[in-house]
């Protein structure tokens, strides 16, 4: 049986010393070599064959990174695995002792064409670094090739506008990457818009709901229902393309910052719905009396139907399995919440009796975190300040 194991790192502002990322925000030479020192041995602890990271800002800064951790871990393989040098009864053997170097060809970056390229003005994108390498070309999902109207319509059945999105705050990136001779797998990076508010500016470059001296809090709920509205309509584009995958057949996994728990909507967008447990008690949709209900036939095509593209959250399955009652990938103010997600379609789900493979086990690498609210939240600023994740799985034999 072939093993594997998918990871999702927010890196947090990736980027070399001296680069003015946002404003009046860079890293000086100390505090990039520290952080570079630490992303490298994040990468390292992890030693995932698939990685899709989040807040790229500049690709040779991240290949620096990657060289790094492969050079700590060819030190490592020289310490640990047992060779005739080494005293064998000194050495506890281990599944798997060695670490693979990643190299430079597994690793595809999706810049952000929103990145103005100037000082204080940047915008991070994505990559996805493998070690199976790709099948073919991975594809960048931002700009829409037509624009994506949402209609409204008021509850008094006028028409009540639409909501227009034509480009995606940052990149989704799609890869098929081959796991094995026989199994590839249709993988998606993404990192939804945050919840910090998006406020209107005027011709002066400023947003009066920005100014907190001066505070606004319709304003500001505006802005945070404005920034919830775009990260539901790229949580939709997102679901379109899971979709297509799925329909066609390809095993899909999806990993990013989404920004939400898994029980939000957009959340709930990208993974599909989860099915009433029994249709046949339900109203049908076009019932002409109150006793007309779906059959238990049409409950059987429903389910099918509605699990056939439903995604499972990785974490979810590992509560389940281990009756562990939390995992937090972030904490900010006294809130411990998991924002990041590995989601799994239904090849990978223990229910299927046709499933291609199943997770053994979610890490959660967050040992680093420190509330926004401690002291010794300026750590933050050089490590990230996201816990990372890792599903590992178990194929069954080709």
């Amino acid at each position: 049986m072939t093993r594997f194991t998918i990871a999702s790192f927010n890196v947090k502002n990736l980027i070399g010393p001296d680069q003015e990322y946002y404003t009046f925000q860079s890293y000086t030479p100390e505090e990039y070599a520290w952080k570079e020192d630490w992303t490298a041995s994040q990468i390292f602890s992890m030693d995932a064959d698939i990685i899709g990271f989040q807040e790229i800002f500049d690709e040779a800064t991240l290949r620096e990174v990657i060289a790094e951790a492969d050079h700590i871990g060819e030190e490592s393989n020289k310490a640990v695995i047992p060779d005739k040098s080494k005293r064998y009864h000194r050495k506890a053997i281990f599944r798997k002792l060695g670490y693979t170097p990643y190299g430079a060809d597994g690793l595809f970056v999706a810049s952000n064409i929103n990145d103005t390229g100037k000082p204080g003005h940047r915008r991070p994108g994505v990559a996805i670094l493998s070690r199976f390498g790709f099948v073919g070309t991975p594809e960048i999902i931002q700009d829409l090739p037509e624009p994506l109207d949402i209609p409204f319509r008021d509850l008094t059945g006028e028409d009540g506008g639409h909501y227009r999105l034509t480009r995606l705050s940052r990149p989704i990136l799609k890869a098929r990457i081959p796991v094995t001779d026989n199994t590839t797998i249709t993988i998606f990076n993404c990192h939804l818009k945050s919840k910090l508010g998006e406020f209107p500016r005027g011709e002066d470059g400023t947003a009066p709901e920005a100014d907190l001296t001066n505070y606004d809090p319709v304003g500001r709920a505006m802005g945070a229902m404005r920034a919830a509205l775009r990260r539901m309509a790229e949580a939709w584009v997102l679901r379109r393309s899971i979709v297509e995958e799925l329909e066609a057949g390809h095993p899909v996994m999806v990993m990013g910052d989404f920004n939400d728990g898994e029980h939000a909507v957009s959340s709930e967008i990208i993974s599909g719905e989860v099915p009433f447990r029994n249709y046949s008690w339900m109203l049908r949709h076009d019932a002409k009396h109150g006793a007309d209900r779906y059959s238990r036939e049409d409950n059987d095509r429903i389910q099918s139907a509605v699990n056939k593209v439903r995604l499972t959250s990785a974490e979810s399955l590992f509560v389940k399995k281990s009756m562990r009652d939390m995992v937090y990938t972030t904490a900010f103010g006294g809130v411990y919440e998991s924002i990041d997600q590995i989601y799994l379609s239904q090849h990978f789900h223990p229910d299927n009796a046709q499933a291609a493979g199943e997770m053994e086990y979610f890490s959660v690498f967050n040992d680093h975190l420190t509330d926004g609210s401690h002291a010794e939240a300026p750590y933050n600023k050089l490590a990230s300040d996201h816990g990372q994740i890792m599903a590992h799985i178990r194929l069954k034999d080709d």
